[in-house]
């Protein structure tokens, strides 16, 4: 997958319905969210992905992509994301795919470390 398409599919996962999550999130993955329980793992990640209220727009900004084998694609970025209400949320995150098929890849890692917000 070149690196136009690694960027289109991250993308995808913040702004896609819950199906399109669901697809693409392989069963063994594993995420640390920031939000109790905090580390969860396979079907309760896709789960807990799933029933969120999806993003309305997303900006992946200060992108780095390694291959460190072939049919394995790891991304760190941070993401500046707003739901209909607009309140921004900002996270530096990481996910890592793995190639199960030709051209079919399915996220097993993903992880979001918040921005703290600024005090006021």
């Amino acid at each position: 997958m070149n690196d136009m398409r690694v960027w289109e599919f991250e993308e995808s996962l913040w702004l896609g319905n819950a199906d399109h999550y669901r697809e693409q999130i392989d069963g063994e993955c594993l995420m640390v969210l920031p939000e109790p329980p905090f580390v969860i793992a396979g079907q309760q990640a896709v789960d807990a992905v799933s029933d969120t209220p999806r993003w309305s727009r997303v900006a992946l900004t200060q992108q780095q992509i390694k291959r460190p084998q072939e049919g394995l694609i790891v991304v760190a970025y941070k993401a500046e994301a707003y739901r209909e209400e607009g309140k921004a949320y900002e996270a530096f995150c990481t996910s890592t795919y793995r190639r199960v098929a030709h051209d079919v890849w399915r996220v097993v890692q993903h992880q979001q470390t918040p921005l703290p917000l600024a005090s006021a």
